[in-house]
């Protein structure tokens, strides 16, 4: 009955369908973030050797989510995957300060690419359930967040183990990708 019921909908009210690219240095937990939101539950990963792909619906709409593996010699890769994205999100270990500015120097190299023009920027702040994570305004700060000028951005505080702050997250693309009027 339920498959029913879910396959009316969608007849009725058709979703939208919308491209996110989830990037970041290894062991940010990008993959986890990508279970935790596609299954609820946490699933056991390994380093991610290329990329991994599911289909998500939040609030009628469908997002494909392209996790892209974070090693150094992976992230060379990362453009072959930007065209048509309407999303990245950058998932970053808050308790990895060493290579904070890692993490700049990439999100700074990706950010004026052409098929990345009209993306919007989602910061998940990771990990934040560790006690020694910096806080968003120190990732922000880290990050330079407040000289992107060319891309709606957000940071967001979240645990990817526990859930906590990634449907706020993914509530704010919702509400930024193109064609989709703020509430």
């Amino acid at each position: 009955m339920g498959g029913f019921i879910s396959r009316f909908w969608f007849m009725v009210f058709p979703a939208k369908e919308y491209k996110i690219i989830v990037v970041g240095l290894d062991n940010a937990g990008k993959t986890t973030t990508l279970y935790k939101l596609h299954l609820g539950e946490v699933v056991t990963t390994n380093p991610t050797d290329g990329n991994n792909v599911e289909e998500l619906v939040y609030k009628n709409i469908q997002f494909e989510v392209w996790d892209l593996g974070g090693q150094e010699r992976l992230r060379t890769s990362w453009a072959t995957y930007y065209r048509g994205t309407h999303a990245v999100i950058v998932v970053i270990d808050s308790s990895d300060r060493a290579r904070i500015s890692t993490m700049k120097d990439e999100l700074f190299r990706l950010l004026p690419h052409e098929d990345l023009a009209n993306a919007v920027v989602l910061v998940f702040a990771n990990k934040q359930d560790l006690k020694d994570a910096m806080t968003p305004a120190e990732i922000t700060d880290a990050l330079s967040l407040h000289s992107i000028k060319n891309h709606d951005w957000h940071i967001q505080a979240c645990s990817a183990l526990t859930g906590d702050g990634l449907y706020d997250g993914l509530g704010w693309i919702a509400q930024k990708v193109p064609g989709k009027t703020p509430t």
